[in-house]
């Protein structure tokens, strides 16, 4: 699978260059966005998923993909926020993309695959009219349809693609047992561990906030979840280590720990997508006469 990469920071691309490479995809990494945009322009029938890294010249990288009715599977990463930070634009390229905190690391391989798999169900005419820069709105009838068209080719391509590599339709339905977290030596586990639960108290401190990530960050969660094979046992676990932190923060600032009782949702919500992970891993049955 043919990844483009974009990233300007240095630490940013060594780490996702090495984890894609280890993952045996065919990586193309640019740090210079004119380079980046030329090569997708020139290559936008090969490229399988864009990654790109949120920094300053993002919103102005999209606004160009959405002028030239380029549309791809698209992974957008950006450093753990603090409570308070709002991402650097609210410009989406379209309704498929994932984002997701670029750690823990071992989580982009599953971001990558829901990316493509969201894309491959996005219905053109949402992609067109629904994620527009201001300077794409003003498209004329034609060209929407020649954008919708050509999503439909790309989609029709990239079903193709996986169909022939994977041999069978969908991106969840395969788990290589090597990446399953039993499998990890104690250090590795442990730090996979602590990643795993850095990234589900920043779901729980924002579940009930109006963040559009949210939905995302859930999904990449999970997906890390179901293809390290972790048990449900210790997803629930991994909350409730959680919300007793959060008693005892609350017991020493002299609050009530009522409000707690409400992320349980948050529990209900993860085990839910979970199942529908669980779902998606039984492959359909083709036809006999196949």
């Amino acid at each position: 699978m043919l990844i483009c990469v974009f990233t300007s920071t240095d630490d940013v691309a060594q780490v996702l260059q090495q984890y894609l490479e280890r993952q045996r995809y065919d990586v193309r990494l640019f740090r210079s966005q004119s380079d980046f945009l030329a090569a997708i322009q020139r290559e936008h029938q090969q490229i399988d998923c864009l990654i790109l890294y949120e920094e300053a010249r993002l919103p102005t990288m999209i606004s160009f993909l959405q002028e030239q009715a380029i549309l791809l599977p698209a992974l957008v990463l950006h450093p753990q926020r603090d409570l308070d930070e709002q991402p650097i634009s609210p410009l989406r390229y379209h309704a498929a993309e994932v984002y997701l905190p670029i750690a823990p690391i071992d989580s982009i391989g599953a971001a990558i695959d829901q990316a493509m798999q969201d894309f491959l169900e996005l219905s053109p005419l949402c992609a067109v009219e629904g994620h527009r820069s201001p300077q794409a709105a003003g498209s004329t009838d034609n060209e929407k349809a020649a954008a919708q068209n050509l999503l439909r080719q790309q989609q029709q391509r990239l079903a193709s693609k996986l169909k022939e590599r994977l041999g069978y339709l969908g991106v969840y339905y395969k788990r290589d047992p090597n990446n399953f977290a039993r499998e990890m030596d104690a250090a590795e586990r442990a730090q996979f561990l602590k990643e795993l639960k850095a990234s589900y108290r920043d779901i729980i401190v924002t579940y009930f906030l109006d963040d559009p990530t949210n939905n995302d960050k859930l999904d990449a969660f999970v997906n890390t979840v179901f293809f390290a094979d972790l048990s449900v046992a210790k997803v629930v676990e991994i909350h409730m280590d959680l919300i007793d932190q959060f008693a005892k923060q609350l017991k020493l600032e002299g609050r009530g720990e009522d409000i707690l009782l409400d992320y349980r949702l948050t529990l209900i919500d993860t085990l839910a997508h979970l199942c529908e992970m669980y779902r998606r891993s039984i492959p359909r049955e083709a036809p006999e006469n196949q």
